[in-house]
């Protein structure tokens, strides 16, 4: 539960059954109304201006009209799915319902005059009978449309294929969403460009998600509110955790826990797949099962996130199941946990994510190649299997150039690691780091990270959780 929502009635005094029920009631309305008052204000999107802005930088960008699309809705046939929409279309628009597309004509000094609206949101024709059974959704006709949207301009998505047909007699060249030529790409880019070919078939298209993933790798103001609402639910549900964690838990427990502190904080969804690995499952980076039964001795790696608004907390944690660590466990949480001091200690304006020495992925690698040894005597790099860092927003794993160097406004992940499967040893430690102008910001203090905090936290949650009880 959300530490907000927490209210201890352990240390009341001792009153009449009658007297004792009506302080219950009352405590749990008090409860609601906390627990209320958090997720009222929860799941809003940023205001229309911020949308705005984004399309008008976009906009001196481009030479040719953008033409992207947002899910169809159709994309999981499952009848439990939950419809999230395309990140790049969202981030552009902030509309979060299917069926939509988004046309952006260039503001560029260069570019060809076009009479008409420059900016168009396309939304499919509503469907009363649908409506039924999903609710009430946003047509091109609803009164205030262009308010509560923020374009001036909204048309029928039958619309597009005329407009297009008109730009074509003055671009050569449209802009969309292309997936790299490595990468099937999701179903839903091959369908969306296929139609755009049939539309356009003499005009090239060109991709401009190298230009939204820089953009998009540093964060506007409300971005960030975002980003730290969704990292302080994550946090949250990490202490839980903490507090909940003993041996003969099962992993999924421990997950369910953490999923129920993020909802009743607001969150929309986990921002992927929770990790609750023990023993030997703390070793394998992106363990799913969570099926295994946590005993006494093991160290239990926890990756778990939310996400608010749409943007991704991403958090580790490491954790002795019953709540000490053994000195062997210890000497390589230790380890871990100064090489991820040392690059977040890296981390200011100009610093690289990878790309040689200075760059935090050597600064950690270097870090732990010169701490500790295995058991056979070798250096512990071998065990550090992964990258240590990767920006953070929309999606869990943000694109863009993770070379580049770090700008001001840019939210990154620390996350060294070491796993040896010889021992069913794994430890990682996560953090989420902003960069500011003159450095940066440990967007995850709150969390404990060091060994005594956490042990201390596990034995004070052990001393008051009842002999017998859950």
């Amino acid at each position: 539960m959300p530490l907000c929502c927490k209210i201890s009635l352990v240390n009341v005094h001792p009153l009449t059954k009658k007297t004792s029920d009506i302080a219950l009631c009352i405590a749990l309305v008090i409860v609601v109304a906390l627990c209320f008052c958090r997720t009222a204000q929860a799941r809003f999107r940023q205001p229309n201006a911020e949308y705005q802005a984004r399309r008008a930088k976009i906009r001196t960008t481009i030479d040719a009209p953008l033409v992207i699309f947002g899910y169809t809705g159709h994309e999981d046939a499952s009848e439990v799915a939950v419809f999230y929409q395309e990140p790049y279309f969202y981030y552009l628009t902030g509309h979060d319902e299917p069926g939509a597309a988004l046309l952006l004509l260039p503001a560029a000094p260069n570019s060809k005059s076009s009479d008409g609206p420059q900016e168009v949101l396309y939304l499919p024709a509503r469907n009363f009978d649908e409506e039924k059974w999903e609710g009430p959704k946003m047509g091109p006709h609803d009164p205030g449309i262009a308010e509560k949207t923020g374009f001036e301009t909204v048309e029928p998505f039958d619309n597009l294929k005329a407009d297009l047909d008109r730009l074509a007699k003055s671009y050569p060249d449209f802009y969309t969403l292309i997936a790299p030529a490595d990468e099937d790409g999701y179903p839903h880019f091959t369908r969306m460009n296929d139609w755009l070919r049939a539309a356009l078939p003499h005009s090239t298209l060109r991709d401009i998600t190298p230009a939204l993933d820089a953009m998009r790798q540093v964060k506007s103001p409300g971005e960030l509110a975002l980003l730290r609402k969704a990292i302080d639910v994550s946090i949250d549900a990490h202490l839980d955790a903490m507090r909940q964690m003993r041996p003969g838990l099962f992993e999924y427990q421990i997950a369910a826990r953490m999923k129920e502190v993020h909802e009743w904080g607001g969150c929309e969804r986990e921002a992927y797949a929770p990790i609750v690995g023990a023993g030997f499952n703390s070793t394998v980076l992106h363990y799913s099962a969570l099926d295994s039964e946590i005993r006494d001795g093991d160290v239990v790696v926890i990756d778990v996130g939310g996400e608010y608004g749409g943007y991704a907390a991403d958090i580790t944690r490491t954790l002795p199941a019953n709540g000490k660590f053994t000195p062997r466990q210890r000497e390589i949480y230790d380890i871990v946990l100064g090489a991820q001091n040392a690059a977040i200690d890296a981390i200011k304006p100009g610093v690289r994510l990878y790309g040689g020495s200075g760059s935090l992925q050597q600064i950690a690698a270097d870090y732990i190649n010169t701490h500790g040894r295995d058991k056979e005597g070798r250096t512990l790099g071998r065990y550090f299997i992964h990258g240590v860092s990767h920006h953070l927003g929309l999606d869990v794993h943000d694109p863009g150039d993770r070379t580049r160097p770090l700008e001001p406004g840019m939210v990154v992940t620390v996350e060294p690691g070491i796993y040896i499967p010889e021992e069913n040893l794994g430890v990682r430690i996560e953090d989420d780091v902003l960069v500011t102008s003159d450095g940066h910001e440990l967007l995850t203090a709150r969390l404990p990270r060091a060994p005594d905090q956490i042990e201390k936290i596990m034995a004070e949650a052990a001393a008051s959780r009842p002999q017998n009880g859950p």
